[in-house]
């Protein structure tokens, strides 16, 4: 990957564009692909308009991403909720996909992610959604499968990225390169195998308590006490100007439900900015 990577990053536009077109092209039917096409194109819009913007926040760091993925991914799915009937009901803990399905889509998620992690503007929605497209397997349960297996690796090789190469590709490493924290990998790498045993064994012990506690709570006020704290976190890392950015990425986060496309598509806002 040491050779790999400067000729990746020397044609990073052709990358990141072959991406994007994938990225429409995976949407089934015309009608999909046209809202793709444009939540792409106003989501990069808005990214070549605020990512640099000088904000100044409450924090000695601002950071313009917090408003602009708020906005984009947290917000509509949010006021969405405030109708809805809140946590869906819950089957058995069994697992009835077959095993070797989900070892298939982990480990395409798993090389996938492998890439992602040295790739800068791909998340593991747009990784999870190219992965499904080299299966036959479909729906909610391939895509929660492909993703574990994107952002576990992500995880892993995003690490590597930093260390070999000095630069963050997650918002994690972000903070942590920021907090000048040493980059030992034997530790770092270790770090990450606790973080998944620990989840492994609380996940499935935890996981149907805290949805239940979570049923037993009126969705709209928790919907819209969560909306008022992203509205908060916009204001502190962006200030006033990160409030706005915050309204703007809502408005433009209601496209891909509205056109049918998947919200994976709002990666243009990195994408865009960083092909041009």
């Amino acid at each position: 990957m040491v050779r790999l990577y400067p000729l990746v990053t020397a044609h990073l536009p052709l990358v990141l564009g072959s991406i994007a077109v994938l990225l429409v092209l995976s949407e089934p039917g015309w009608d999909r692909r046209v809202g793709a096409l444009v939540s792409l194109g106003a989501s990069g819009a808005l990214g070549l308009a605020v990512l640099d913007a000088p904000v100044v926040g409450a924090l000695p760091v601002a950071d313009v991403l917090v408003p602009v993925f708020s906005g984009l991914f947290g917000a509509p799915v949010l006021l969405a909720a405030i109708e809805g009937e809140g946590v869906p009901p819950q089957a058995d803990a069994a697992v009835t996909t077959p095993r070797r399905t989900v070892a298939v889509l982990a480990t395409i998620g798993t090389l996938c992610g492998a890439v992602v992690g040295y790739l800068p503007g791909v998340s593991s929605a747009v990784a999870a959604t190219l992965a499904l497209g080299l299966t036959a397997q479909r729906g909610p349960r391939a895509f929660v499968v492909t993703t574990s297996g994107v952002n576990t690796a992500t995880a892993v090789f995003a690490l590597f990225a930093l260390v070999v190469f000095g630069d963050p590709r997650t918002g994690v490493l972000v903070a942590l390169d920021r907090a000048s924290v040493p980059l030992a990998l034997p530790a770092l790498l270790a770090a990450v195998a606790i973080s998944a045993v620990v989840a492994a064994v609380l996940v499935p012990r935890l996981g149907d308590r805290y949805l239940r506690r979570i049923g037993r709570l009126d969705p709209a006020r928790l919907s819209v006490g969560v909306l008022v704290g992203l509205c908060l976190l916009s204001a502190v890392f962006a200030g006033p100007l990160g409030v706005g950015i915050f309204a703007a990425a809502t408005l433009l986060g209601h496209l891909p439900p509205a056109t049918g496309c998947r919200r994976a598509t709002l990666m243009g806002v990195l994408l865009v900015p960083l092909a041009l």
